[in-house]
Parts: structure tokens; C-alpha cells; sequence
């Protein structure tokens, strides 16, 4: 039920607050629902830009640049008066007093809490993991793997040099899921682009990449047609495509199983799956569900609270039977904009509604111009026609005209001139956030 637009008075100060913390898919949703309504809304997050998190794997194997995946939460809510932006990490909420704490000790008061922190990667307590592998949850991480990759690349070939022969490279994904689809196969063609447009002096045939997943098939979320068709293309991009394979350890050079193979490696890049728990802030008093996702009830509010919310990765948001929504983006968006409803109600002391997640689909891309997608009621699409629907969507979902413009010329760019794409060293990608 959406809810009438009211002006907002020019006392700014006199209206209900509401604190939003995160300024990912959910927390922009929710403020999205929120603008020039008669509530005054402040976005808290570390970062000051929204990233489009489905995209982070083409920045890190050099498809996009990274302003072409982010963009500026002030910019975004320019339009709107009563919403603000507040640059910096929540340290502690205080829900008997109403009080968020940042890490500068500064306090903002609320009437309404929505945490929309999203998740952080989940390494499963694998030793090693968090210090060695590489995983691909920020535009950080982009930089830090897209720079890694290259770098790997030019070291190899400054060693062929050296010995007159190329050297072995093997660089391993974990993960069988979307992001692990995408960016394995985005990865070998970044090698075959770098040896044929770049002109470095390998062998292709010495080069691996290797996708694990303990599980026994790709993309188990999608029906088994389309996960066997996503092994095929990426077979035939030359990605190596193992299942049943559990990591036990990770060090600087090499990855273990629980077979007791250990395999060298140049890298390893995890994609293993995600935790909301080291996401969210310190002393938040609510139960955790699965992955650390905070339980919520159907109207999105933490059990226990009247005015404490969640939504998107962070929430453990009551799907069916037992069963909670899965943390993509469409469920982020969904709920911050049932979010917004149902504190609107509350304001205007009207009853809120429970939660459905309307399911569009899922989608994942198999590199160029192929992916695979499940679309409502079951109806599978894959290869050419699947990527045009994968292009679509991403492109719709895309903050800014800016950014879909952008990103609409350069994908239609490397659809006719593959080998283009912005294969660059950036020194200080390590200093970013």
C-alpha cells in the first residue's frame, strides 16, 4: 500500500527522525519510500557513495570502472530536504535511550532505527581465509583484486623473461554461486584479453582457473538445467569447474582440502557466501538468525521493539514456512520500500502490514554474452537472450543516469570490440574503503 505524499514543513526539527544505517540497496530503498514525506531522515554510512554491488566482479576483473558501479548518496537525495547524509561508522545503538553512537563518539537521536548494514564475507572460520584470499563484497575489494590479477599477470611475465619460459599460473574461485559463476568466467577472458590485446608473453595453456564448491552443482538456487549449462560455458571459456571440494586452509601460495590436495595458487578469491552479523553495529540487542541476519517480524521490526526495523542482507526476513528471504538485491530493495510504508503508518498511527516478497527472477552472467536466468513461474532463460535480460535489468536497477549511460556504452562497446576494458594498475587502490 503506498502511502500519499505530504509536504514536508520548513521546521525540519519538529518531525519524527528516522536514522537509517547503511547506504546500500535496502537503506536507499527506505529512504527513497521516506523523501518528502512529513519525516526528517538521516542516512549513516561509512562510505559516502551507494554501490552496485552485482556489478563489483566486472571492476575487479577490469570490465567497468569503479565510478561506474558507485554513486554519491548526497547526490541521490539532492531532490529531497528532509533527507540528510552523515559520513561515518556506527560504533553502538542504544535502544533504551534512542541513541546511535558513531566511532568519532558523536550521538544522533531517532524515533525510528532501520538497520540496512547488508553483510560482510563469511570465511567459516577456514584458517587463513580472511588473511589470504580475496573476497569481492566492496568497491575496495574490487580495486584490491582487480590490481592483484594484473599485477600477478606482469610478475609472470617479468619471470618468462627471466627463464625463457612461462611460468605456471593457477588461480582458484571458491564458490559455485552467482558471484563465483560471473566472476570466474569474467576472469578467464581477462587473461585471454591480456594475452592477446596486451601482448604479454605467456602460454594460455599453463594458465588455470579453478571454481570450487562443496556443493555438488553451480548455482543451486537456479533449477538443475540451468546450473549445468552455466558448467558448460564455463568449461568452454577454459574455467576448470570442480564440485565436492571443501577447503580446509589457505595460505599465501597455496589452498588445502579436505581430500588433503593442495593445490599452488596465484590467487585465491573468495566467494563463498556472506554474514550479516560483523556488519552490524555493537550492543544491538536483538536475536540472530541464519548467516547473523537479525530476526524481524512480518511487518520488518526487530521482535520486542516498536521502532526498530530491518531490512535487505542484514534481516532475516520471514519468507514461508520457516524458510527467510534470500540477501539479493531485489529483497533489499522490496523490503526498504515496505520499510518506509510501515513507518509512515506508524507515524500517522495507522496498522502496518506484513511483508511478501514478490519474486522477479535471478539472474547470472557466464561472461560475454552468455548468462542464465529463472525467470517467474519457473521459465528458464540462458545464453544470448539471457544476457540481454541480465544487461536490462542491471542496467534498469543502475542509480543515476550517469551511471546506466555510461555503463550502456561501454558494455555495448566490449560487445563489439571485446579486448577493451580498463585494464589499469591503481597504486593506491589499497587505501580505499
Amino acid at each position: 500500500m503506498a502511502i500519499p505524499s505530504r509536504s514536508v514543513p520548513g521546521n525540519l526539527a519538529s518531525l519524527p527522525h528516522v536514522v537509517v544505517i547503511g547506504g546500500g540497496f535496502g537503506g536507499v530503498a527506505t529512504a527513497k519510500g521516506l523523501a518528502h514525506q512529513d519525516v526528517r531522515v538521516t542516512i549513516i554510512d561509512q562510505h559516502n557513495f551507494h554501490t552496485f554491488l552485482p556489478l563489483l566482479y566486472q571492476v575487479a576483473t577490469a570490465g567497468l570502472e569503479p565510478a561506474d558501479v558507485a554513486f554519491p548518496i548526497r547526490t541521490i537525495f539532492g531532490h529531497a530536504a528532509n533527507v540528510r547524509f552523515r559520513h561515518g561508522r556506527v560504533r553502538s545503538v542504544d535502544q533504551a535511550r534512542n541513541l546511535v553512537t558513531l566511532g568519532d563518539g558523536s550521538e544522533i537521536d531517532y524515533d525510528h532505527l532501520v538497520i540496512a548494514t547488508g553483510a560482510t564475507a563469511a570465511f567459516f572460520g577456514v584458517p587463513g581465509a580472511s588473511q589470504f584470499a580475496m573476497p569481492l563484497y566492496t568497491l575496495a575489494d574490487a580495486r584490491r583484486l582487480r590490481n592483484r590479477l594484473l599485477s600477478v599477470l606482469e610478475e609472470a611475465e617479468v619471470r618468462s623473461e627471466v627463464s625463457h619460459d612461462s611460468p605456471d599460473l593457477t588461480f582458484v574461485v571458491v564458490g559455485g554461486g552467482p558471484t563465483g559463476v560471473e566472476t570466474s568466467g569474467a576472469l578467464s577472458e581477462l587473461i585471454a584479453i591480456a594475452i592477446k590485446r596486451d601482448g604479454l608473453r605467456l602460454d594460455p595453456a599453463r594458465i588455470r582457473v579453478v571454481l570450487v564448491d562443496v556443493a555438488p552443482r553451480l548455482l543451486t538456487a537456479f533449477p538443475k538445467r540451468a546450473s549445468a549449462y552455466a558448467k558448460r560455458r564455463l568449461e568452454s571459456t577454459g574455467v576448470d569447474v570442480e564440485f565436492g571440494r571443501s577447503v580446509v586452509s589457505i595460505d599465501e601460495h597455496s589452498i588445502r582440502f579436505s581430500d588433503g590436495e593442495q593445490i599452488e595458487c596465484a590467487v585465491v578469491i573468495w566467494a563463498a557466501g556472506v554474514s550479516a552479523g560483523d556488519a552490524l553495529p555493537e550492543d544491538l540487542e536483538a536475536p540472530s538468525g541464519p548467516g547473523g541476519r537479525v530476526r524481524v517480524g512480518a511487518d520488518l521490526r526487530l521482535f520486542d521493539s516498536i521502532n526498530v526495523w530491518a531490512v535487505g542482507d542484514a534481516a532475516a526476513v520471514p519468507l514461508r514456512d520457516g524458510e527467510y528471504c534470500p540477501q539479493l538485491a531485489p529483497v533489499a530493495i522490496q523490503s526498504g520500500r515496505h520499510c518506509a510504508e510501515q513507518i509512515l503508518h506508524v507515524v500517522h498511527h495507522e496498522v502496518t502490514t506484513p511483508f511478501h516478497y514478490h519474486n522477479k527472477g535471478i539472474m547470472a552472467t557466464i561472461g560475454r554474452n552468455a548468462a542464465v536466468a529463472e525467470l517467474p513461474h519457473g521459465v528458464v532463460v540462458k545464453g544470448r537472450l539471457g544476457w540481454l535480460a541480465w544487461l536490462g535489468l542491471h542496467l534498469w536497477y543502475l542509480v543515476g543516469f550517469r551511471n546506466r549511460l555510461r555503463v550502456l556504452i561501454n558494455w555495448t562497446w566490449r560487445y563489439f570490440d571485446w579486448p577493451s576494458g580498463p585494464r589499469l594498475i591503481v597504486a593506491d587502490a589499497e587505501t580505499v574503503d
